[in-house]
């Protein structure tokens, strides 16, 4: 009785999570669709293998992230037809039980940088959190999945941030918070509905999000060391092929190029 009861509220949990997600789903196209640009596709993808998608900069809310492949805002599905996204942001969902394996025979995204990146998010910068994030690449080693890197540009810019730079005060409080909790707060603003200066709605700027070429990587259970850092070097050589290719026509306005500060 104790597992079928341990069943039944599972099944609850997870019919709850899918109407949340379908009501997400829905809403989401009408909060972004002041900023989305669009979708970039350079490759097809066969739909009959499992991705993961790594999506860069995480900006102070991921607003391209939710916008391409947690809504249909860009049409995701008409340019990769059978190719079900799945987005996540914290590490551990890949530790909750059947969860995790299901995820991998579909695609996922993650937001590599997470909450450390959001620090970082200002306008006409990209300053990327990812040397040391290996993780996404390990599990998609152990899957068999391809890595697809996918860079908008945008998405830092629809939002402004309060003053933080390291050794202050209000970076300091941010990081403890995001130390004792796994998630930060940063102090940021956009536009009201009658002031452009004041609000928390995103700055008219279109968020572009270009979806670049698959990274194919062998299938291993355990993967070494010098394994996931070689497919980590060819990921951030596509993505900075990315940007090399696209910065002129929509970061024209950079303050400079895109960094990998950690």
């Amino acid at each position: 009785m104790g597992r079928r009861a341990q069943y039944r509220r599972t099944a609850k949990s997870v019919d709850q999570k899918h109407e949340v997600l379908d009501l997400v789903r829905w809403l989401l196209p009408c909060f972004v669709s002041v900023t989305v640009g669009g979708l970039i596709k350079e490759v097809d993808l066969p739909a009959d293998r499992p991705y993961v998608f790594g999506y860069h900069p995480h900006g102070i809310i991921g607003m391209g992230a939710f916008a391409t492949f947690a809504t249909e805002a860009t049409g995701f599905s008409k340019h990769y037809p059978g190719i079900i996204p799945h987005l996540l942001t914290l590490s551990s969902n890949f530790h909750i039980p059947i969860y995790r394996d299901v995820l991998m025979y579909l695609a996922i995204t993650i937001v590599i940088g997470g909450a450390a990146e959001s620090l970082s998010a200002r306008p006409g910068t990209a300053d990327l959190t990812l040397k040391k994030r290996l993780g996404f690449i390990k599990i998609a080693i152990q899957q068999g999945a391809s890595l697809v890197p996918v860079f908008s540009f945008g998405e830092n810019d629809i939002y402004d941030q309060l003053s933080n730079e390291k050794g202050t005060t209000v970076y300091k409080l941010q990081k403890k918070f995001q130390n004792l909790f796994g998630f930060t707060l940063p102090l940021f603003h956009g536009r009201g509905l009658l002031t452009y200066n004041v609000g928390i709605l995103p700055f008219r700027h279109p968020i572009v999000s270009v979806i670049g070429r698959p990274i194919h990587v062998p299938k291993e259970d355990k993967p070494s060391k010098e394994l996931v850092e070689k497919i980590q070097n060819l990921y951030i050589e596509e993505l900075m092929r990315i940007w090399d290719t696209y910065k002129d026509t929509y970061a024209r306005e950079r303050k400079r190029d895109l960094t990998l500060i950690d």
